[in-house]
């Protein structure tokens, strides 16, 4: 009976990944990441000046603004690899 290797496996040729199993691009970690981070930013910025800041004429809208960078970071994280 022949036994499988499993280092066979590990050296196996990249070719046959589809699309759903090939890896991230080298930008997809830094720009994830970089979203959640400006998305909270975003929002201590507009507590700690107190509404002052970052878009004045948007008043309360900027918490949503700040929540809706902050949600598509972690939408990326649902497909990161």
């Amino acid at each position: 009976m022949a036994r499988s290797n499993p280092r066979t496996k590990a050296l196996a040729p990249q070719e046959n990944r589809t699309g759903d199993d090939a890896p991230n691009p080298v930008w997809f970690k830094p720009i994830m990441f970089g979203l959640m981070l400006i998305g909270l930013a975003w929002i201590i910025v507009f507590y700690v000046s107190q509404n002052a800041l970052p878009v004045p004429q948007l008043g309360q809208w900027n918490i949503l603004v700040g929540f809706g960078i902050l949600f598509i970071g972690f939408l990326m994280t649902t497909r990161w690899r």
